[in-house]
């Protein structure tokens, strides 16, 4: 873009509501309203140009994957920043068609080595192949920091493009896999350890998705790194609470059917409860290898009537999903924080999330949402049994939970921190 309008971060923060409404038995009830803490105030600077690379990034066909990289940059444009984004996968990946909505990229394949040696090398082929351009770009429109998501490749190559061009670059680690250790075997599984920590060290902040997040960059690091927790935004003007309860009860898991997430020990205990709990169903949004077996569980279990896989969905049918659902349950056992749980909790839902995950960090037991135990069914049956059979809980849970997205965990707030931290970045 040529250029962009400044806004105030109060001025931001005053797009959403100042006070949020949710109905209770039928009447509008004042429950909150943001706080405009010291901690996000932006000192004023100049418009900042932030290059940021990205292997995930909104499709046309896919607009959630990467949302957690696109849904803020229009935030910060209006705190100041002019994006240039890019949007990189290995040459040997589909071309997907862009989603036309949000804030443009530049869709860049470059040359990869397959399997486990191709991701502690990519980066370099990602460097070389991107260099030349980002040098014109450089040239043109002075780049002040560049932002890498990922250490792997994008990371490497932000450290090797900040060498070669004098741009500061900073890094976010997303998930638990800070090194990308779980990806590969053997001395691959070294070689990206070891550029990973190379990456972490030059960078001028490594920006964590969580404390939990934090921790692992820090005990693999061998050497200080500059780390930061930024939690992840949400929009509640799009993840909005409903004025009434689903009638039957609507049960919303979000997520990728692979093992961590949870959805059989979800089932298991939906299937222990079903009798007992009147007529609900449980909503799936997510594809995945443990489709079939769920399935057949069902089946054995006896409720495979009330168990809906949805397959994956755009971004405002699960904002639909969220509002329209009861509870959400997603008892993983492996995320960095879940954004899902902090879309579930603008749209006033009590979430249903395991001990010893991230998410731990934002949810309070009992009263902005149900932590549990991994894997343990009794307890899981139990929060489920309570929370179906007790509205007035689920009411004042969900309305306690969307105040905590909007005191600290919208994009309103993600944009202001990362503002602050590009700005201490190029100081």
């Amino acid at each position: 873009m040529s250029g962009c309008q400044y806004y105030s971060l109060p001025a931001i923060i005053n797009y959403y509501d100042y006070y949020d409404v949710v109905q209770e038995d039928g009447k509008p009830a004042i429950t909150s309203g943001p706080s405009l803490s010291a901690e996000i105030f932006i000192p004023p600077g100049k418009t900042l140009h932030v290059l940021t690379l990205t292997p995930f990034y909104s499709l046309l066909d896919d607009d959630a994957r990467g949302c957690s990289v696109a849904e803020s940059l229009p935030w910060l444009e209006r705190l100041g920043v002019i994006n240039t984004v890019v949007a990189v996968q290995p040459f040997y990946r589909a071309h997907a068609r862009p989603c036309n909505s949000g804030i443009p990229a530049r869709r860049r394949h470059f040359f990869a080595l397959p399997g486990g040696f191709g991701l502690p090398t990519s980066g370099v082929f990602l460097f070389t192949s991107l260099l030349a351009e980002i040098r014109r770009l450089h040239q043109t429109r002075p780049i002040d920091v560049i932002h890498a998501h990922v250490a792997l490749p994008c990371g490497h190559a932000a450290a090797l493009l900040s060498r070669e061009l004098k741009i500061p670059f900073v890094v976010t680690v997303h998930g638990l896999d800070a090194y990308s250790t779980n990806q590969v075997k053997s001395y691959a599984k070294k070689w990206c350890k070891r550029v990973s920590r190379l990456v972490y060290r030059s960078a001028r902040r490594v920006i964590c998705g969580s404390e939990t997040v934090r921790d692992q960059v820090i005990e693999g690091a061998a050497a200080p790194v500059n780390t930061q927790v930024i939690y992840g935004g949400v929009d509640p003007q799009i993840f909005t609470p409903s004025s009434s309860d689903a009638v039957p009860a609507v049960i919303l898991s979000v997520g990728n059917l692979i093992p961590i997430k949870g959805h059989e020990p979800l089932l298991r205990a939906l299937g222990a409860i079903h009798q007992s709990c009147g007529d609900f169903s449980w909503e799936i949004i997510g594809d995945g290898p443990e489709q079939s077996r769920l399935e057949k569980l069902g089946r054995e279990l006896g409720i495979a009537e009330k168990i809906r896989f949805l397959g994956p969905r755009y971004r405002s049918d699960i904002a639909g999903a969220m509002r329209r659902g009861t509870i959400f349950a997603l008892p993983s056992r492996d995320e960095g924080l879940g954004r899902v749980y902090l879309e579930a909790m603008s749209a006033a839902k009590p979430v249903i999330a395991c001990r010893g995950q991230a998410i731990e960090e934002v949810i309070e037991q009992g009263i902005n949402g149900c932590l549990i135990d991994p894997d343990d069914l009794v307890e899981l049956s139990e929060t489920l049994t309570v929370l179906l059979q007790r509205a007035q809980l689920r009411r004042e849970m969900g309305a306690a939970a969307r105040k905590t997205i909007l005191q600290g965990f919208t994009l309103a707030y993600e944009a202001a921190r990362l503002v602050r931290l590009y700005r201490e970045s190029v100081a």
